[in-house]
């Protein structure tokens, strides 16, 4: 059986986004976390073909519009990328709203605003469009929070490194400069996707964070390199590694929460500030700490992120199960 999905790909501030606009899966589920754990149920395979080689790569996210479970919702996103469903993925986000509003997906009952349905909760935005185009996306994260400070492990042929977690709609192991880690140039590309594969595998055997909130969402999934900032007017830059081989173009609007939830806990961030965040290629994000709350019985912050997207092209793909890689293969 072929199964055809329509595609608008693009990125945001660099990472690629792939919004499927045409054969998303009916799923089934009261909220979009249970949408998400119906989709990997039985869809997952749509993931794969759609992320994976041949018809992707190891950068590639993405994901779907849906009608939203709840009545204060302008719609709902389920996220894939090649690391999984995400809960949140906030470069993602501004890149389907970006592209779902200059294509007539979305129609927001406030111009300039949205509220939209994730499987990590609901999220606020706000926008500016001008000539047709959506020139910047102000997202209003879920909640985030430092889960665990100073957990030691012994990386073999680097050395020893203490390591925060940090939730920012996923789980980050952050490291910051210290012993073996001078910085991001001091590393590579090549050697900092070959260390967190190892450092990942050694946070997971070393501690599992929960949800306060909800214990669907737990593990450790990414993996932050902080660092100075490179670039005139930012405030810090990081490289964030996830799936098996992949480090975010972008700044990453998730790990972006979650420094800034970090920034924060340590007191070198307060509410009202504003942290310009740079990537491994040196686009960047906005951050702003909004407002302190508690999840759940941890001290915490809500954090906005903002960035632009550009959409590239129209996209049919087919996945044909008569092809033996009809569910995508990744080489690592």
């Amino acid at each position: 059986m072929r199964h055809t999905f329509f595609c608008i790909d693009g990125h945001t501030a660099g990472n690629p986004v792939r919004l499927v606009a045409g054969g998303a899966p009916l799923l089934r589920g009261g909220d979009m976390l249970a949408r998400r754990q119906d989709f990997l149920a039985r869809f997952d395979w749509i993931r794969t073909g759609l992320c994976f080689e041949p018809r992707g790569h190891d950068m590639m996210s993405g994901g779907f519009l849906y009608p939203p479970t709840r009545d204060d919702a302008d719609c709902g996103i389920l996220f894939i990328e090649t690391s999984g469903c995400l809960p949140m993925c906030g470069h993602g986000t501004i890149g389907m709203v970006t592209f779902g509003l200059e294509h007539g997906l979305i129609t927001p009952r406030t111009p300039g605003q949205l509220r939209i349905e994730v499987p990590a909760g609901v999220i606020d935005i706000a926008y500016a469009m001008d000539g047709g185009k959506v020139r910047w996306v102000r997202i209003r994260n879920v909640p985030a929070y430092v889960a665990a400070t100073g957990i030691a492990i012994e990386v073999p042929g680097f050395g020893p490194l203490s390591v925060d977690v940090s939730y920012g709609g996923n789980y980050y192991a952050i490291i910051e400069p210290q012993g073996p880690y001078a910085g991001l140039d001091d590393l590579g590309a090549s050697r900092i996707v070959e260390l967190s594969r190892t450092i990942r595998d050694l946070m997971r055997d070393a501690i599992e964070p929960v949800h306060p909130l909800d214990d669907r969402i737990r593990g450790v999934s990414h993996v932050l390199w902080a660092d100075k900032p490179k670039g005139e007017g930012a405030d810090g830059r990081n490289a964030v590694f996830y799936g098996e081989r992949a480090i975010d173009r972008s700044p990453c609007g998730t790990g972006t929460s979650a420094r800034l939830a970090h920034l924060e806990h340590q007191g070198r961030l307060n509410v009202g500030d504003r942290f310009v965040h740079e990537s491994y290629i040196g686009s960047r994000f906005i951050g702003r700490v909004e407002e302190a709350v508690m999840v759940g019985d941890r001290p915490g912050i809500i954090p906005s992120i903002e960035g632009s997207a550009i959409a590239t092209g129209f996209n049919t793909i087919w996945i044909d199960r008569e092809d033996p890689f009809w569910a995508g293969f990744s080489v690592v």
